[in-house]
């Protein structure tokens, strides 16, 4: 249900912190809000911009407002398989995709596969086009195509309520989009200061629409974008094959859904044409297909939207951070992450900790909150988890 916090800020939260509270405030303060910010059921204290938060604005962009990981977001894959035809050795599995698929803080690929090759040179090719190079952020970007990254990003396998197994990802546009959001979030910050505007959190800097900054960023905010559908897509290529050798049979999809929730949109809202920038959020208009992973250890869901009009057709991105990593390191053990993921193969390490289940908000509540807001199509439980320290 929503709240009204102000006039330029809804809720969905029923779970919401003074300071996120605040945090998201003084964003919809900001003068070019266009029609109010809408906070979803997952809202948590993000870095300038508030995570789980949709931020509509006219004739300007916040690059904190995406954030560093442009384009991260979930791909899911439903297979022809029930769980009562896998082979019982799952630790097999998960090793395979751990080998064929790199992760971790800096992880990248040796050598790339055809696929990829050929992403990349689409990527290449975009880039010319509107006359700018990826290389000069980071030679390098080419071999992060077909990883996953650390934290909160993660390969699974899963069941449906009907015992069917799905592939289900969650990633973004790596060390490059990382790179991108980071020069430009500086030049936006610069030209404030450069302009004297006074900003209540230096992080909310924004580029004005008509210049060359606004222009650039743009430009290669939606180059970030694609790059981290289409790493997402090479991985899950990968995860298939991973499957199919394990499996010793051909891995045929039967659904495919891939959605941002870290990006910038133009849309149509409250009759004006707005930017939509979505930080920890999915699209949600009416019919559109959706993902909402739950934490490491409990259920995710694929949903299709409902076009709620005050929540600017938005949907949660996920569970939502309860706690800081180092708060949940202090507060749960390894034995606790052990009891957590019970049933579940993953790698049990220690460095997972901050991953707990329990340093996230309780996944049934969120998908409570999102009831006008999205239409549950599949409950998803994990089998399989794969994740970077």
């Amino acid at each position: 249900m929503v709240e009204t916090l102000s006039e330029k800020l809804l809720s969905w939260a029923s779970i919401l912190e003074d300071d996120t509270r605040a945090q998201a405030e003084r964003t919809s303060q900001l003068p070019f809000i266009f029609p109010h910010l809408a906070l979803m059921p997952d809202a948590h204290l993000g870095k300038g911009a508030t995570v789980g938060s949709v931020i509509p604005t006219l004739g300007a962009v916040i690059p904190a407002a995406v954030g560093v990981d442009i384009g991260c977001g979930m791909m899911a894959v439903r297979s022809g398989f029930t769980v009562d035809e896998l082979p019982g050795d799952l630790t097999t599995l998960r090793e395979a995709i751990e080998a064929a698929v790199p992760a971790s803080v800096g992880q990248g690929n040796q050598t790339l596969s055809g696929s990829a090759s050929q992403a990349v040179d689409e990527l290449r090719k975009l880039a010319a086009d509107h006359q700018w190079d990826p290389d000069q952020y980071d030679p390098n970007w080419v071999y992060q195509l077909g990883s996953l990254g650390s934290g909160n990003h993660f390969i699974e396998v899963s069941r449906d309520e009907e015992d069917r197994v799905w592939l289900f990802l969650h990633s973004g546009s790596r060390g490059i989009g990382n790179k991108i959001a980071s020069h430009h979030i500086k030049v936006a910050q610069e030209l404030c200061r450069r302009w004297w505007i006074r900003l209540a959190d230096p992080e909310l800097a924004y580029l004005v629409q008509g210049t060359p900054e606004f222009s650039c960023y743009m430009t290669e905010l939606h180059w970030a974008q694609k790059f981290a559908a289409a790493n997402r897509a090479e991985m899950m290529q990968r995860t298939m094959a991973c499957f199919t050798d394990w499996i010793g049979r051909p891995f045929e999809a039967t659904e495919t859904i891939q959605c941002h929730h870290n990006y910038t949109s133009w849309e149509r809202h409250m009759g004006r044409d707005v930017i939509v920038s979505r930080k920890g959020a999915i699209d949600a208009h009416t019919g559109v297909p959706g993902l909402i992973p739950g934490s490491m250890g409990t259920a995710s869901y694929v949903v299709v939207g409902r076009g709620n009009i005050p929540s600017l057709c938005s949907a949660p991105h996920g569970a939502g951070r309860l706690m800081s990593r180092s708060k949940a390191r202090h507060k749960f053990t390894q034995q606790d992450l052990r009891t957590a993921m019970a049933g579940i193969e993953f790698r049990d390490a220690e460095s997972l900790v901050d991953e707990i289940p329990g340093a996230y908000k309780p996944i049934n509540q969120v998908m409570a909150d999102a009831a006008d807001l999205v239409e549950i199509t599949h409950t998803l439980h994990q089998i399989v988890n794969v994740k970077g320290d």
